[in-house]
């Protein structure tokens, strides 16, 4: 995310004139070169590994493209970011300094995959950075916006074809222009599927004023798969300090999301569609036995759906972002490794930066399993073409 600068701010991402770093420099670099060999319309592209080996797929990592910020800087976006709003000044300092030290990464290529590399990652599916959603603005302009950020990650997908996929962006504030964007990014730009926010400014998703069942229902006739990642928490007054809006309410907001997807009908309605929920699945994941009880005493829990609330989630996906062995056995076992992804939240530092020692460290993981997690799940789900 972008936060309030401090007046010796180095991040790239932020525009300052002539106050530039080298990563900046590199970042830019990167996308000059990008920008001369992204063609229009992008080629699947195929992993390259030997015949055999098993493929390492991170499914939770993020782009953002400086030239967009720079764009929207009169939008005023932080006024609109939870993050931000909900946040006390200590957090917004080590945000910055965060920004400082990683935003290179966030917006470049080849550090990117020197840490690849580094982690014993094959391949990323890239995705916005949250902040990147605009839902906030006018549909036209968010639909604008949502077509630049989509082509930003195709040409970078384009540089490095065989280690990168790409996750798009759709203007959710309108069903319409959802669908039209979604239909373009994956006809056209041959994306595996896209992120969206587990809000649309702060109404849940099934919100009849959003309209969006028409939205879910061209996902479903596509096979789409939708990677649920939160912007921190819409009433968050109580969140305030400890960065608690990201560590409370971004798993708060993705449990709110699931849950509304699953009682409303969503999850039933249309169950070709792949949701992946992030950061383990927020606390829905490991709670769920709630819902059930729910379902079963209460009539006003059983408007939409006809079977246990958990056999609806139990069709969702969750990464591997949980932090501890221990409560990633648990979500393994109880949704099984096949619906279990590897994710890092690269390159924020939330994110997992081992994840293949923390999947290592689950007791009594087959190695056939571990190999699903850590990456024949997502090459199936994401149709990656693999050699035979």
């Amino acid at each position: 995310m972008l936060y309030t600068c401090s007046p010796d701010c180095i991040n790239p991402n932020h525009n300052h004139g002539s106050q530039t770093s080298a990563p900046g420099k590199n970042a830019k670099v990167a996308q000059a070169t990008a920008s001369r060999t992204v063609a229009q319309k992008q080629v699947r592209p195929i992993v390259r590994n030997a015949r055999g080996k098993a493929k390492v797929v991170d499914i939770h990592c993020h782009y953002l493209n400086p030239e967009i910020v720079a764009k929207t800087a009169h939008l005023k976006p932080a006024d609109h970011d939870p993050t931000i709003v909900f946040a006390n000044e200590l957090t917004r300092e080590v945000n910055v300094k965060q920004m400082k030290e990683r935003g290179y990464k966030l917006t470049g290529i080849e550090q990117r995959i020197t840490d690849m590399d580094k982690m014993g990652v094959d391949i990323q599916a890239v995705c916005p950075a949250p902040n990147q959603y605009y839902y906030f603005t006018e549909p036209d302009v968010g639909a604008g916006l949502a077509r630049e950020v989509n082509e930003g990650i195709a040409k970078l997908v384009a540089t490095h074809p065989d280690r990168l996929v790409g996750l798009g962006s759709v203007p959710l504030q309108n069903p319409e222009l959802a669908i039209r964007e979604l239909e373009y990014l994956t006809k056209e730009l041959g994306f595996r599927g896209i992120e969206i926010n587990t809000n649309v400014n702060g109404m849940n998703l099934t919100d009849s004023k959003l309209g969006l069942e028409k939205f879910f229902a061209k996902a479903n006739e596509l096979g789409t798969v939708i990677f649920m990642h939160p912007l921190g928490f819409t009433q968050a007054d109580r969140l305030t300090n400890h960065y608690f809006n990201n560590v409370i309410g971004n798993p708060l907001d993705t449990t709110i999301a699931v849950s509304h997807l699953i009682f409303d009908g969503v999850v039933a309605r249309h169950p070709k569609i792949k949701f992946i929920a992030a950061h383990g699945g927020g606390f829905v994941a490991h709670y769920w036995a709630r819902m059930d009880h729910a379902w079963r005493a209460r009539p006003d829990c059983r408007t939409a759906i006809k079977r246990l609330p958990s056999s609806y989630l139990e069709k969702f996906y969750f990464d591997t972002i949980t932090f501890d062995p221990e409560m990633l056995k648990r979500l393994i076992d109880r949704f099984g490794a096949d619906h279990v992804l590897l994710g890092t939240d690269y390159p924020y530092d939330m994110g997992e930066e081992d994840p293949r020692g923390l999947i290592a460290e689950v007791k009594k993981l087959s190695k056939a399993d571990r190999e699903l997690i850590e990456g024949m799940n997502a090459v199936k789900l994401l149709k990656i073409k693999t050699p035979r």
